[in-house]
Order: structure tokens, then sequence, then C-alpha cells
């Protein structure tokens, strides 16, 4: 597990864990450069709208094609600096970025292996609550395929699965049910 932080801790607060391909931006397959990055409507509103109802925004993302070898991880990060400066011109910001580059059947080399961080064990949400003093009662994950809902499930918080559309809209609607929730 490897992971980009971007801001110091605070006491404890709610996370609104999200999976970045396929939630944040369109997935077109093995997304590393900004040019085949296609943001999801609505994605940098919602991503601010986090932000402003006090929940850390914590991306917890697999990038197997890093360990498939079709891009490395300095492409990740470069394209994560590039997330960054295209979310604070929105007045957003990403508090802190977790990926997990191994997969136990197609990685490559020392990718190659089965690893609690790789979704759908809940690695990457554990390690980012400890490091960021996640109050997990009032967490939650947005992601898009089964294995985002399982990850959220392992760790004992709710997972909405995001099925495309405006991510703005659909993150008002997982605040309403949280807010019902908590």
């Amino acid at each position: 597990m490897r992971r980009q932080t971007k801001h110091p801790p605070l006491p404890s607060r709610p996370a609104a864990f999200l999976d970045r391909d396929g939630v944040l931006n369109v997935n077109h397959g093995y997304v590393h450069t900004p040019d085949r990055f296609e943001w999801t409507p609505g994605a940098k509103e919602a991503v601010r709208l986090l932000n402003h109802a006090g929940y850390l925004v914590i991306v917890v993302t697999n990038q197997s094609g890093i360990g498939r070898g079709y891009y490395g991880e300095a492409d990740f990060h470069a394209l994560c600096a590039w997330i960054d400066e295209e979310l604070a011109q929105a007045g957003a910001r990403i508090d802190a970025t977790y990926f997990c580059p191994n997969h136990p059947e197609h990685g490559e080399g020392d990718y190659k292996k089965a690893c609690d961080d790789r979704k759908p064990a809940p690695g990457m949400l554990q390690r980012a609550a400890a490091e960021w003093g996640v109050d997990k009662s009032a967490s939650f994950l947005i992601g898009d395929k089964p294995s985002d809902m399982q990850a959220a499930a392992a760790f004992g918080i709710p997972g909405h699965l995001f099925g495309g559309g405006d991510l703005l809209a659909f993150v008002r609607g997982v605040l309403e049910r949280e807010k019902a929730r908590g």
C-alpha cells in the first residue's frame, strides 16, 4: 500500500471515502494522464460540498495499472497533483489519496501479490482512519463497483453505489441519507 497525504490530520472528523475511477472521473480504463481524465459531471462541486459539510475527503483507489506495468507510480502522483490543481480552482480539495498498485494475478514483479489494501479488502480505509483520526461512526464510502461496497462493509461503514450521472446530485442524496442515519 502506498499513499499520498496532502494535509495534516485534524481532530476526529467524519470521512467521505471516494473511489476515483468511475466516481470522480469517467472510467476510460487505466486513466493516468490529464488528457485521458474526464471529470464525472458534478464531481468538483461534490467534493467542494463534502469539504463544506465538514467531511475529510479521502480517495481510496485500486491502481492495478501500475502493477501491470501500464504506467508508473510517478505518473499516478503527477495525475494526483493535476487533480489537486483542478479542484483548488473550483474551491475544493482532496485531503488524502490512498492507492493499491498490487494485483494477485496480473501484477508484475513486487506488485504481483494479494494484500489487505486492495479492495474489496478494507486496508486502505483502515490505514486512512488511523492516520487521520476518522470518526468512523459518521463516515461512508462512495464507489462504483461491488468491491467498493464490500470494502465499506468490511470496514463497518455504509457504502453507496454510484451508477454514473451527476455526482453532485448523488452526494446530496447520500448526505440526506447520512443525516437521517446519524
